[in-house]
């Protein structure tokens, strides 16, 4: 499998297997700091997830979804000390409708990433932060993640007892915001527990989050060449930001077989 890396110039053909895995995301920060990325699959109209007819709920549409943008997912997966997700994410691992596992993949396709990561010292799988102020966070999804380390940041004014039963599950609760969880304070937060690089798979919400406190450095975008319209929908940003955020684009690769393109793109912004 091969993509055309379009930028940096001049054009070539490179493996797609290895192309995000080479950047070393989690090398990437310097002393006492660290890298935080969000990674997105959109289509030519901007659509990132679509409400289920039966559901309800939203999720990837399966004309975006493919293995070849699988794999640099798993790839982004490799290169992080930990995962931040929303409380809506645990709420469908419990139903069984998440769309994964939050896994370095498993089987004999993804060898190679387990291989890297024990080769860098990093645990088996990343862990997780789940950001949530409600705290509707089932117990059954923790469950599903006893093999790593889970801690949840919230409020400060969030539910005493609701804290108080995560606490005692062995779940690290951590307060990142007084009314809501604050960009530059999860940010903070993470780096005092030792994470080096984080990456971020929630929805536009907590990218908004992120992205309002200068708090989020990279992006990821794969962009199917689908149109796919509707009206119920959800795109990258739903949300205001306090200042227009500028991107630089990194690299670009087109991958003509899969009828899509990646970019990589840094977000250039001081962090709060």
């Amino acid at each position: 499998m091969s993509l055309t890396r379009l930028l940096p110039a001049p054009p070539q053909t490179v493996p797609l297997e290895g192309a995000y895995l080479s950047l070393d995301l989690h090398r990437q920060a310097g002393a006492g700091d660290m890298l935080i990325y969000a990674n997105y699959i959109a289509s030519v109209d901007g659509r990132i997830a679509l409400r289920h007819p039966v559901s309800g709920e939203f999720s990837v549409p399966t004309s975006l979804a493919n293995p070849r943008d699988w794999r640099l997912y798993q790839e982004l997966a490799a290169q992080a000390d930990v995962m931040i997700v929303s409380a809506r994410y645990m709420r469908q691992l419990a139903k069984g409708t998440a769309q994964d596992l939050l896994p370095v993949g498993e089987g004999d396709a993804y060898r190679d990433l387990r291989d890297w990561r024990a080769e860098a010292g990093l645990a088996p799988q990343p862990d997780v932060v789940v950001v949530s102020c409600s705290l509707d966070i089932p117990e059954t999804s923790l469950d599903r993640l006893a093999d790593r380390r889970v801690v949840v940041a919230t409020a400060e004014n969030a539910d005493a007892g609701a804290v108080a039963g995560l606490r005692e599950r062995g779940i690290a609760v951590v307060p990142a915001g007084r009314d809501h969880v604050e960009g530059g304070m999860l940010r903070r937060a993470l780096v005092g527990r030792g994470y080096r690089s984080a990456y971020m798979i929630a929805g536009p919400g907590v990218y908004r989050t992120l992205l309002a406190a200068a708090a989020i450095d990279r992006l990821f975008l794969t962009t199917r060449h689908r149109l796919l319209g509707g009206r119920d929908f959800h795109t990258i940003l739903e949300a205001d930001l306090p200042a227009p955020v500028s991107l630089a684009l990194n690299a670009m690769y087109l991958d003509a077989e899969g009828e899509q393109h990646f970019a990589d793109y840094r977000i250039e912004a001081p962090h709060a």
